[in-house]
């Protein structure tokens, strides 16, 4: 694609710029379903679905350090933080100092937060379903994650978002 001026340096393809706004209009899409619909089953927000799904289905001993769970779900620490003292309140997670660091915290879902998961899941996965795999055959589900995962990495390779300074 040729830029106007002043953009006539920039370098992009039709492609590049068609495959760009695809994956942010279907990420904004799908991310406003997925909410919409995690309220509605589970009160739940995304970064506290994410924590509890971190937790409950990825973490085969439900905890992880606060630190790691901030990269992990592309969140601040300062939110994680905020979001990790609203969960607990609610019952779904309790934090603790972390067994390898004094400095850490670790976070570990409850009984309630599993039960509070396990109400979000049904209706999370009809939405994935409905709206990002239903037009997707098998091959190209694949050909989906095949083509996501390195950039996934790439960008997880760079310093991450609990490691920028704070802006005063």
């Amino acid at each position: 694609m040729t830029f106007a001026e002043p953009y006539s340096d920039l370098d992009l393809d039709d492609t590049e710029l068609r495959a760009y706004f695809a994956l942010m209009d279907v990420a904004g899409l799908l991310r406003h379903k997925v909410e919409q619909q995690l309220r509605q089953s589970a009160d739940l927000t995304y970064v506290q679905f994410k924590v509890l799904a971190r937790l409950g289905l990825d973490s085969p001993t439900g905890s992880l350090r606060m630190t790691e769970l901030a990269d992990e779900v592309v969140y601040s620490r300062s939110g994680l933080t905020y979001q990790a003292g609203q969960m607990e309140k609610s019952g779904w997670v309790e934090r603790s100092p972390s067994p390898d660091d004094d400095r850490g915290v670790t976070l570990t879902i409850t009984e309630s937060g599993r039960q509070r998961l396990a109400r979000a899941l049904p209706g999370h996965v009809d939405v994935l379903r409905e709206l990002l795999f239903a037009t997707l055959s098998g091959g190209d589900v694949d050909t989906l994650a095949t083509l996501l995962e390195p950039v996934l990495v790439h960008m997880r390779a760079l310093p991450p978002r609990s490691a920028s300074s704070r802006r005063r």
